[in-house]
C-alpha cells in the first residue's frame, strides 16, 4: 500500500495550444557540437533562477538547461547560472520546453514559435515549421516533433516534413480545428515506432505504414501528458485525470485502475485527493529499472513492478506537485516541484539544488 500523502490544491494548467512543440526521445543518435561553429555563449550571468520552470535537461557539453514560463530560459555550466530572453533573440519569454538535436543545437518552444540556438545565435524557425511541405516520414532517434495548427512536423536534423495524424475522415470546425488531436508527448519506442499522446483520442502509435488508436479504459478522457519507454521496453502513458498506463502488446491497461489509486471525482469536480495516482505528468527511470512518476497535484511515485511508493510533503518533498523529472548523463534524477524548486532524488530522499 502506499505511503499517506498530504496533498497541496493544485490549479488545473492551461492547456498547450496548438503551436506547443513535442520533442521524441533520443536514443542512439548523439548530440554533437554544431560543425564548424565554436559554441559562443549568450546572454547574462544572473544570481538566481527564475520562478516557473516547467521543463529542463541536461545537454551534451554538460550544461543543465532550463525553461521558463515568462523569464527566457536559463542555463548552468557548473559555474555561471546564465539567462536568455527576447533581447538575446528568443521569439518569447515563455519558454516551455528546450531540447538538443542530434548536431547538438538547442531549440526552444515558446508561446511564440519555435526558435533554435546554433552554438552562435538564436534562429527562428516558426515560418519554415508552419509551411513545411507535407509527406510521409520514417522515424529516426533525435527526431524533433513540433505542432502546427493543421498537424505535427517532424525535423530529422536535416530538414521538416509536416504531416496529421487525424483520420481523413475527421472534419473539424472552424474553431476547432484538430483541438482533440492536438499533441501532448512524443515517444520514439527501440523499435522505431512513434507514440503521441492527444489531447482526447488517448494515444496513438505510427509504425511507418500505418496509426493505430489506444482508447480503452480511460485513455481518452483527458490529454495524456507523458509516455515513456523503460528498460524492458515497456511503454508507459500519463493521462491528466485517468491515470497511469501500461502497453501490454495488444492495448493500454489501466494500472491505477488495477492498484485503486483511481481519483473518479477529479474529471468531474477537478478536485485533487491525496494517495492518488490520477494524474500523472512526467516520468524516469532509476538505475535499478524502478519507475518514477511525478505527479502534477499527489507527489512523486515509485514503482518496481509490484508496489507503489508515495513520497509527499512529509517525506522531505518541497511540494506536491511535480513538473518535471529528469535524468542526467551521469545517472542523476532531478526534479521540478511547483516550478520554482529544483532538487536531486536518490531514491529515497530528496535534495535541494543550489546553485
Amino acid at each position: 500500500m502506499p505511503r499517506s500523502s498530504m496533498t497541496l490544491h493544485s490549479i488545473v494548467l492551461a492547456l498547450l495550444t496548438l503551436c506547443t512543440v513535442c520533442f521524441g526521445q533520443h536514443l542512439a543518435a548523439q548530440p554533437r557540437v554544431p560543425e564548424g561553429n565554436k559554441w559562443t555563449p549568450i546572454g547574462r550571468t544572473v544570481a538566481a533562477l527564475g520562478k516557473n520552470i516547467g521543463s529542463m535537461m541536461q545537454d551534451s557539453r554538460n550544461n543543465y538547461w532550463f525553461a521558463s514560463n515568462g523569464e527566457g530560459v536559463f542555463y548552468y555550466d557548473g559555474t555561471r547560472l546564465v539567462q536568455i530572453t527576447d533581447r538575446d533573440g528568443l521569439c518569447s519569454n515563455f519558454v516551455r520546453l528546450v531540447k538538443e538535436d542530434v548536431h547538438g543545437k538547442i531549440w526552444f518552444t515558446t508561446s511564440d514559435g519555435v526558435c533554435c540556438y546554433d552554438g552562435q545565435s538564436i534562429i527562428d524557425y516558426t515560418a519554415r515549421i508552419n509551411t513545411a511541405p507535407p509527406g510521409i516520414f520514417r522515424p529516426s532517434p533525435g527526431d524533433l516533433f513540433f505542432g502546427r495548427p493543421d498537424g505535427m512536423c517532424v525535423y530529422n536534423g536535416k530538414s521538416f516534413t509536416s504531416f496529421a495524424i487525424h483520420p481523413v475522415t475527421y472534419f473539424p470546425s472552424p474553431n476547432d480545428i484538430n483541438r482533440p488531436y492536438s499533441v501532448y508527448s512524443t515517444l520514439v519506442d527501440r523499435e522505431g515506432s512513434v507514440w503521441f499522446g492527444t489531447q482526447e483520442r488517448g494515444v496513438c502509435r505510427f509504425d511507418g505504414a500505418r496509426y493505430t488508436y489506444f482508447t480503452a479504459h480511460g485513455l481518452d478522457k483527458a490529454a495524456v501528458r507523458t509516455l515513456f519507454q523503460d528498460k524492458s521496453g515497456n511503454i508507459w502513458a500519463g493521462n491528466n485525470g485517468a491515470g497511469l498506463f501500461r502497453y501490454t502488446g495488444v492495448e493500454f491497461e489501466n494500472v491505477t485502475d488495477e492498484h485503486g489509486l483511481a481519483n473518479p471525482g477529479f474529471l468531474k469536480k477537478l478536485g485533487a485527493k491525496e494517495g492518488t495516482l490520477a494524474r500523472p505528468w512526467t516520468m524516469a527511470e532509476d538505475e535499478t529499472g524502478t519507475l518514477l512518476i511525478g505527479s502534477i497535484d499527489a507527489g512523486l511515485w515509485k514503482y518496481d513492478g509490484r508496489v507503489f511508493t508515495n513520497f509527499t510533503t512529509k517525506d522531505g518533498l518541497p511540494g506536491n506537485s511535480i513538473w518535471t523529472i529528469s535524468k542526467d548523463r551521469q545517472g542523476r534524477l532531478w526534479f521540478v516541484v511547483g516550478g520554482e524548486t529544483i532538487g536531486t532524488f536518490n531514491g529515497n530522499t530528496f535534495a535541494r539544488f543550489t546553485m
